[in-house]
């Protein structure tokens, strides 16, 4: 008998799948792989990001308005998700910082939070997962948390005596960091957009990065080509109505010349139990010749 290949994706919040990884998720899951991603938080603190949806029917049921978009965007993307149960811990902002929110998923024991993720990779048995750098992509305490609760389950699913009473024990054979927006890509569109003669909507903000100097990123090892379903991850994230201004920053540019300049989504291998070698083109590398598909 066959096994079905089976990719996990760790996300902070709703929308967070649909702005990393999710063209590579649709491709995985068009050519048969199961993939599921696990939400730690509701994203009940997120600023509404779009000005059409700023309505006091929105704000007061945020919550519920995201778990809405989140069925969207997963229906779109053809995956199966679920959340964790942690709330959300907000982005604090001023000087100095205001403490986090008493009983939010930032402040939640490693030990603690990691707990519902180990469950879901016991059920699931994913073969690879995708998550945040230590960094958590950008400082987001969710997202930093995201990334301790990650490396904590990896580390501790396959082992029995780890959290009784979560199901079987399981060990995933890949981890990975998302490399979402490599300075090298931008460079790639802007080089194609002044061939074509056309505008640069990036122009500011590449030009804020190299005025900043060295910027920290991590080695691409593994380029996933997924350019024909950038459309797929469009719409997914249009689903995320409140955290996405269809006019906005995000779509400025034609998935055609985004997928001509960058074809690709990137990632960083951080853990292999099984023998590949990189550069990658696959998450998949070395997992196929472990696994019976």
């Amino acid at each position: 008998m066959s096994e079905r290949l089976r990719l996990m994706a760790v996300h902070a919040h709703p929308d967070d799948e649909s702005s990393k990884g999710a063209a590579t998720m649709a491709r995985y899951v068009a050519e048969g792989a199961e993939v599921l991603v696990v939400t730690m938080t509701g994203g009940e603190r997120g600023d509404i990001l779009n000005p059409a949806m700023e309505r006091p029917d929105v704000r007061e049921n945020i919550a519920e308005v995201r778990r809405r978009e989140m069925d969207r965007a997963r229906d779109i993307l053809g995956i199966r998700q679920e959340f964790a149960g942690f709330v959300d811990s907000g982005l604090p902002e001023g000087d100095p910082l205001p403490p986090l929110p008493e009983g939010c998923f930032a402040l939640t024991p490693v030990e603690k939070a990691a707990e519902p993720l180990v469950e879901s990779i016991r059920r699931f048995r994913p073969h690879v997962i995708l998550t945040y750098d230590e960094n958590g992509g950008y400082p987001h305490p969710d997202h930093i948390m995201t990334h301790k609760v990650s490396m904590h389950a990896f580390d501790t699913a396959g082992d029995p005596d780890a959290y009784p009473g979560t199901g079987d024990p399981w060990q995933p054979l890949k981890l990975y960091y998302f490399v979402s927006f490599p300075f090298e890509r931008f460079e790639a569109i802007t080089s194609l957009l002044e061939e074509r003669g056309l505008e640069n909507p990036y122009e500011e903000w590449i030009k804020r990065i190299r005025d900043g100097g060295d910027r920290p990123r991590w080695e691409i090892t593994t380029r996933v080509e997924c350019g024909a379903y950038f459309d797929v991850a469009e719409r997914a994230l249009k689903a995320h109505e409140t955290q996405v201004d269809p006019n906005g920053f995000w779509f400025a540019v034609p998935n055609s010349v985004l997928a001509e300049a960058w074809p690709t989504e990137d990632y960083h291998l951080v853990r292999s139990l099984v023998d590949t070698e990189v550069p990658e083109t696959d998450l998949f590398a070395g997992v196929r010749d472990t696994v019976r598909v």
